[in-house]
């Protein structure tokens, strides 16, 4: 069985927090990739900034529901996922926009984990680590070819 070192793309592209959302656009359209390994001035991995993550700046803010019972008022979820979505929306760079804790994955994971992690943590963009090393990334494309040829 295929497993991520075999499939992986290891010409990395990342991006920095500092990157402006214009330009990070910009770089996923010309790279024809969906996402992109969010690293510090040391190399370390932060996180995963995706198309997706642009594509929710343009959303409508979902306003939580409130009960009001005797004066107070109780919020049915959580008041700090709607300051979250805010920021998101409102980002000019990527460290507003990039999901942090990424899913890793190192060099030994199987095509069928890889397919298995992304359809379960609805993810589509793969860091894969060796020894706490950014050694390769996984996207949808390279499981697809994977399975495909």
């Amino acid at each position: 069985m295929l497993t991520a070192g075999e499939i992986m793309t290891k010409k990395i592209i990342t991006v920095t927090p500092e990157m402006g959302v214009e330009e990070l656009a910009s770089l996923l359209w010309e790279n024809k990739i969906g996402g992109a390994p969010v690293v510090d001035a040391q190399g370390q991995l932060l996180g995963v900034v995706t198309e997706s993550d642009l594509i929710d700046q343009n959303k409508k803010v979902h306003i939580p529901t409130v009960l009001s019972i005797l004066d107070s008022m109780i919020f049915l979820e959580s008041p700090a996922k709607l300051d979250q979505e805010i920021k998101k929306m409102t980002g000019t760079k990527v460290e507003d926009i990039f999901s942090r804790n990424p899913v890793t994955v190192n060099e030994d994971t199987t095509l069928e984990e890889l397919a298995s992690i992304m359809a379960d943590r609805k993810v589509h963009t793969l860091p894969v680590t060796s020894a706490g090393r950014l050694v390769g990334v996984i996207g949808k494309s390279d499981i697809i070819r994977a399975i495909f040829h």
